[in-house]
């Protein structure tokens, strides 16, 4: 199988939660890469992330919209952009629910942008082959829009059924990338990534919420009566399945990454409440009990898990961390956040 060598590298949305943990994998796994990361450093994205960086003197912020073509231009030019990691996005289901019109400004509208600036660049001005560039588009499950209890779990040929309008942005720009490989032979790869959580992640997102609440003793908000299920993936796993599907996936191809960690909600609080018991010395019960159900979010999809066959089989991932030792981890460092 082919192995694609980036060498100059544009991440979007490399100070958010997902980015700038594999901003990270990057410069410590590989010394040539130099990486632009593009963010527009909106309350999901901060420098903060992106303190101790590894390397640091080969990673450089541009504080832009990934909306602003003669930016991406620009940078694609100056820097002789061979590769673009895309992970900018609008991603929390809720906001999209109140003011789904930045989902489609960012998620639709920057997506193409991208893609019109790299198929200019790579195609037009400098006539690279599939081999010389590439595309690497950072998508979500929740394309595939919901399962029931006893449904198999959402593979590459699962048909797409958004559900929130955050999906349905998703899945628009999804096609557009398919359809640039497809029209004009754009190196691309597709990722579609379950629930990740780890260090960094924005402070609204269910598992910074419980420990937070946990941590200052406030009530801990669980949908409906918290069955809904998802599968978790800690976010260094997911770094690394990036990693290899860029480097050795087939292009214009897609890739399902999921930690095989399939836990209902109110699974997922009891769990943190055991583990941050265990690491300060109080008892679970005292954080259980600030457990507070609260109405359900419109359109609340059931159950996600992924398929992750494709990826085990032809690129050899699994994923290292079970959901007890991720959630370990993640709820250490939110411990030296917080205290």
């Amino acid at each position: 199988m082919h192995t694609y060598n980036p060498r100059n590298v544009l991440i979007t949305g490399g100070a958010g939660f997902i980015g700038c943990h594999f901003v990270r994998h990057l410069l410590r796994t590989d010394r040539h890469v130099r990486i632009v990361n593009l963010d527009l450093l909106t309350y999901a994205g901060s420098l903060d992330n992106l303190n101790d960086l590894p390397d640091p003197e080969r990673h450089q912020v541009v504080q832009g919209t990934i909306c602003d073509r003669p930016l991406v231009d620009r940078l694609l030019r100056e820097h002789d952009i061979d590769t673009i990691i895309h992970f900018a996005a609008e991603s929390h289901v809720d906001r999209s629910i109140t003011g789904p019109a930045a989902f489609i400004e960012t998620n639709v509208i920057g997506t193409f942008t991208l893609l019109e600036a790299a198929r200019d660049f790579w195609l037009r001005q400098q006539a690279w082959d599939t081999g010389q560039c590439r595309f690497h588009h950072v998508s979500t499950d929740e394309v595939y829009g919901t399962l029931d209890t006893d449904e198999p779990a959402f593979c590459e040929t699962t048909p797409y059924a958004p559900n929130s309008p955050y999906a349905a942005s998703k899945a628009a720009s999804d096609h557009f990338v398919r359809a640039y490989h497809s029209t004009y032979g754009l190196s691309t790869v597709t990722t579609h990534c379950s629930n990740n959580y780890g260090p960094y992640q924005h402070h609204e997102k269910l598992i910074p919420t419980v420990i937070r609440s946990c941590l200052q003793n406030q009530p801990i908000p669980v949908y409906g009566d918290g069955s809904n299920m998802r599968d978790w993936l800690y976010v260094e796993d997911h770094c690394v399945a990036i990693d290899l599907v860029l480097r050795r996936g087939r292009t214009g191809d897609t890739y399902n990454i999921g930690g095989d960690n399939c836990w209902n909600n109110l699974g997922v609080v009891h769990l943190i409440c055991e583990v941050l018991a265990e690491l300060t010395g109080h008892s679970a019960s005292g954080f259980t009990r600030l457990i507070h159900f609260v109405t359900d979010r419109p359109g609340h999809d059931w159950r996600y898990a992924v398929d992750t066959t494709k990826l085990r089989n032809e690129l050899g991932w699994s994923p290292t961390e079970t959901f007890k030792t991720g959630i370990r981890k993640t709820a250490a460092w939110y411990l030296t956040q917080y205290t």
